[in-house]
């Protein structure tokens, strides 16, 4: 009888997971409530990683992610299949999940001796009570409860067993107007025992700049090739981008004195203050080389061990222009505000002394960040108006190869690898 309960119940599940169209939720990183934090998303023990694992394997993802408010929540989560280009396929839930089509988040804690007071979750996945039978693009989607009330959504990536190898290299750009301002990834790849019938249809190719996916390139299509072997080797910026300047950092891992790049800390109302010390625009300078994290954080507190002592911090940003910001508006920009531009990373002009001036709500830690320029109507991170760009600008990138079998509905994902400027 026990049986027959958990399977009609696992079944119950199945068919309302797959019926749900998901119109509620945008295919992206993104957090849909007030009071989420430090959302991360991860490759186990890998924390500046993209989130890609291999189909069948033992690698799991971690996400993670304060909840700053005093609601109870009942958090759930599931996984959608996407398109390449990171759109709903025409997979149902029972196509390509194994178990249960959806979990409860039950890994959580509280934060200890802060003035910040918060519920930190953590967990893994894939798991055993919800398994990924077909790789591609996925979203994880955490709700509260029922799925018609969002929390967030993140991207993640699962890749076939035996991937397709991928040659490449990160150079100066080829096109010569862009050749000392942009980068190019320059690959080969390798399909192996993959057979790909119709490439020119079939097969494309996404290029992802530091983790970042609003700049990302998607649906490259291979440039030539045969049988097996295809080259995504262009010529006219197809496969290139700005290589920006190297990431600008400070250092809030203690409270009790003045981290690299932090003129200042203090307590007021309650709250900790950190004050940055201030920067200057940069569009025109010679190339610096400074090493970095590609704009990812890492949280630590130095002044107390313990799980979940990391306090919450305004960190204050001023930033000096020689020139008059118009037509747009300027955002701190980075992993920590999860590659987005957000209406609280706006920094708006002192009259007075005319800086720019932009505060966020961080964990304690260590950060990347820059500053990008927004153009009126649009959602475009420029970030080469402030910080300028340079070719030699040491960034990471992340190739990804999928392929649709003819007949078939979805997109593998049967090849990824990394490269970094030298």
């Amino acid at each position: 009888m026990r049986k027959l309960f958990i399977c009609a119940a696992f079944l119950l599940c199945a068919c309302v997971a797959s019926a749900q169209d998901f119109d509620n939720i945008v295919f992206d990183n993104k957090t849909y409530i007030d009071g989420l934090a430090t959302v991360q998303c991860y490759l186990e023990d890998y924390p500046y990683s993209l989130p890609v694992i291999t189909l069948n394997s033992d690698e799991k993802l971690v996400l993670s992610f304060d909840d700053l408010g005093s609601d109870s929540r009942y958090l759930k989560y599931t996984f959608i299949h996407c398109t390449h280009d990171w759109k709903r396929d025409g997979l149902s839930q029972l196509e390509y999940l194994d178990g249960f089509m959806e979990d409860e988040i039950s890994e959580y804690s509280y934060s200890f001796n802060t003035i910040e007071h918060y519920t930190h979750y953590n967990f893994s996945f894939p798991n055993d009570m919800i398994r990924i039978i077909k790789s591609g693009n996925y979203i994880l989607y955490v709700y509260d409860d029922t799925q018609d009330n969002p929390i967030l959504t993140q991207r993640f990536m699962v890749m076939e067993p035996s991937p397709a190898k991928i040659f490449g290299e990160v150079k100066q750009a080829s096109d010569v107007v862009n050749m000392f301002t942009w980068q190019e990834v320059d690959f080969l790849v390798n399909t192996g025992n993959y057979i790909v019938r119709n490439p020119a249809m079939y097969l494309h190719a996404s290029i992802i700049q530091n983790g970042r996916w609003d700049n990302a390139i998607t649906g490259l299509r291979y440039r030539s090739g045969k049988p097996g072997e295809y080259s995504f080797n262009y010529d006219n910026n197809e496969n290139a981008m700005p290589g920006s300047s190297e990431f600008r950092f400070f250092d809030t891992k203690s409270l009790r004195y003045n981290g690299s790049n932090i003129v200042s800390i203090g307590y007021r109302d309650n709250t900790n203050y950190a004050f940055v010390v201030q920067d200057e625009a940069r569009p025109y300078g010679s190339y610096i080389s400074n090493p970095t994290l590609h704009g990812y954080y890492y949280i630590k507190n130095e002044d107390f061990s313990g799980i979940n002592t990391e306090d919450y911090v305004k960190t204050v940003f001023t930033l000096r222009t020689e020139f008059t910001v118009s037509g747009g508006d300027l955002y701190i920009f980075g992993a920590l505000t999860d590659w987005q531009i957000k209406p609280e990373a706006k920094m708006v002009q002192n009259p007075h002394n005319g800086l720019w001036e932009g505060m966020l709500f961080l964990k304690q830690g260590f950060y990347n960040y820059q500053y990008v320029y927004v153009k009126n109507g649009t959602q475009y991170a420029d970030a080469t108006y402030i910080e300028g760009s340079h070719w030699e600008t040491a960034n990471e990138y992340s190739v990804l190869v999928y392929l649709q079998d003819e007949g078939a509905v979805y997109d593998k994902l049967i090849g990824y690898s990394t490269f970094k400027m030298q």
